[in-house]
């Protein structure tokens, strides 16, 4: 059931391997990789505690030698002090160019430790284990690497490619049903974006997925990551088609913003509302039909999911609060905010062509629902 996916970056060029079991042949498909059979492993403690002794064993079975540093989880992990704390544990364990780190986690883990790779010696090899369906499908591929300021998420980064990407369909298991929807989000962005026959599956088969059926787990990464891979491949540094794949994200960061980056809102959750919202303004610009976000708001609904800004619990600021965070967002160019809108489902396009005033109209109505 094993499935490779290529990333053809020419000297960066790397694989995504997908399926089940891949921890316990981690040794041997990181081995060829090393010049010196040792690596270092960051990870947080709940990963750590469900996956870190399989992934060494895997490693050990191969005669590879390992070090591992827990972090805490979160989102709030993505931050200067622990940027620090990863690059000198680096240091510490002499750590060169030609070797291997592996960051075996969810977004965060892989965000900050891909961050500490590029900025350690300028620029050492990393391996993603993503084990969360978020990572696996999206952050995990294409390079880009960051943390959190106080202004806005991700906003200092840089882009460095994995050297090799193992996503273990497996870790996908001991995900909580929270988890594991909050990663279908970026799965679902992905039909929603370039591919409307992937969607329309995912309608017929996504229930099943997230009831554990395996065959479809892979396939439904196996797609997402494709998709991924091809854009990263014409725009890797986001200079324009890449920027696709931040549908729903612009109204996520600011939701993230106002929810603090905690426990109200996962990641995912808050692109699958983006998403909704997204296709809200474009319905009311005329750019797609009015079915298009009430079908998006359907699936999610139909698959359990947060919707509306009504089911984020706890207060969230007013309209014109959202609309300043959303000035933070990092498609903002020359000060005008670029928006990902779309002409109907499976086709997106970026735009600055957006009016205020329809999106804040959007968010009103949005929050007069909760």
């Amino acid at each position: 059931m094993r499935e490779t996916v290529h990333v053809p970056l020419g000297a960066r060029a790397y694989d995504v391997v997908i399926g089940p079991g891949l921890l316990a042949q981690a040794g041997a498909l990181i081995s060829p990789m090393l010049p010196r059979p040792r690596v270092a492993i960051v990870t947080e403690t709940r990963v750590a505690a469900l996956h870190l002794e399989a992934l060494r064993a895997g490693l050990a079975a191969a005669g590879i030698q390992s070090e591992a540093l827990e972090l805490p989880p979160g989102e709030t992990t993505k931050s200067w002090a622990h940027l620090e704390q990863v690059s000198e544990w680096l240091l510490d364990q002499k750590i060169e160019r030609r070797d291997v780190v592996i960051a075996l986690g969810g977004g965060v883990i892989g965000d900050l430790v891909g961050f500490a790779c590029a900025i350690l010696r300028r620029g050492v090899r990393f391996v993603q284990v993503p084990t969360s369906l978020l990572a696996q499908v999206d952050s995990s591929v294409g390079g880009k690497t960051a943390i959190n300021a106080s202004q806005g998420k991700n906003l200092i980064g840089a882009f460095h490619q994995p050297s090799l990407v193992l996503a273990d369909t497996d870790t996908l298991n001991t995900l909580t049903p929270r988890d594991f929807l909050s990663g279908y989000g970026e799965v679902m962005k992905y039909g929603l974006l370039g591919d409307a026959d992937f969607f329309e599956w995912l309608e017929q088969n996504a229930p099943a997925m997230a009831g554990g059926d395996m065959g479809l787990r892979v396939r439904a990464v196996k797609r997402s990551v494709e998709m991924k891979a091809a854009i990263v491949t014409r725009d890797e540094t986001e200079q324009g088609e890449r920027a696709l794949l931040n549908l729903g994200h612009t109204f996520c960061h600011a939701l993230e913003a106002a929810t603090g980056y905690g426990d109200r809102l996962l990641h995912g959750e808050g692109v699958a509302i983006g998403c909704g919202l997204a296709f809200e303004v474009s319905s009311r610009l005329g750019l797609c039909s009015q079915e298009d976000p009430s079908r998006v708001r359907a699936h999610l609904k139909a698959m359990g999911m947060k919707t509306d800004l009504s089911d984020i619990p706890g207060e969230l600021p007013g309209a014109g609060a959202l609309l300043e965070l959303m000035g933070q967002d990092k498609k903002v160019v020359a000060g005008t905010l670029n928006f990902v809108m779309a002409r109907g489902i499976g086709d997106a396009f970026v735009t600055s062509d957006v009016s205020g005033d329809v999106v804040l109209d959007v968010l009103n109505d949005a929050l007069s629902m909760r």
